[in-house]
């Protein structure tokens, strides 16, 4: 896992990090984006966005709408959840049996409330950020790679962005830099099944000796423990 540090949210920051990249990024609806996505990455919509917004407007007033929305969106994620245990063709198959009819029941039920609802409506901005990214938010019924939200890294970045609040500054730009390659590396050393402290502390005691010919055995997922060399 990687993380990048940028001095603000400029969509120029998340396009100098993927570079010539050209895969699918699964993302909530940044505008900061757009400009990737129409040099060729594919957007990838993140359900669990979109269910927010029928959440929050079910606990604010008790929509009926937004219920009915999220009674829907709840039976997609309850095929997913029987989707983790399939191989790959299983769970293509699943989607496309189970998943692909409630989709286009929801869309089309969505369009139809769409047009009795009051333009700048709460209401309207749920159904309206929803049926705006119907295409990205469903992509991954047509690809098995692709997941149903990004709940997961959501919650690989969660500590760091709740430490973000209480820290208010990295200080400087070269050590905002820094705070991300450490980052980078205990998270990705809890990846690889490492405890963080013990990987961070035999890194860094074996650092001012270690060959440069052989400085990649202390990435994560090449290190070893030392019982283990």
């Amino acid at each position: 896992m990687i993380y990048d540090f940028a001095e603000g949210r400029s969509g120029e920051n998340a396009r100098h990090f993927v570079g010539d990249w050209r895969g699918s990024l699964v993302c909530d609806d940044f505008s900061g984006y757009k400009a990737m996505i129409a040099q060729g990455v594919t957007e990838v919509g993140c359900m669990a966005h979109a269910r927010r917004k029928f959440f929050d407007l079910h606990v604010a007033n008790k929509s009926q709408i937004a219920e009915y929305a999220l009674g829907l969106i709840g039976q997609l994620y309850e095929i997913e959840c029987e989707a983790k245990a399939l191989d790959s063709t299983s769970r293509q198959a699943l989607r496309q049996l189970r998943a692909q009819p409630i989709a286009d029941a929801l869309f089309e039920w969505m369009r139809l409330q769409r047009l009795k609802i009051t333009d700048g409506s709460a209401t309207a901005r749920a159904l309206d950020y929803t049926l705006k990214r119907w295409q990205a938010l469903t992509r991954y019924i047509g690809d098995v790679q692709l997941p149903i939200d990004n709940n997961w890294i959501e919650n690989q970045i969660r500590p760091i962005a709740i430490g973000r609040s209480n820290w208010l500054f990295a200080g400087s730009l070269r050590a905002g830099k820094r705070a991300a390659a450490v980052m980078s590396l205990i998270q990705s050393a809890k990846m690889n099944g490492h405890d963080p402290y013990a990987y961070i502390k035999d890194v860094l005691t074996r650092l001012p000796t270690q060959k440069a010919s052989q400085i990649e055995e202390l990435l994560p997922h090449r290190w070893q423990a030392p019982h283990e060399r």
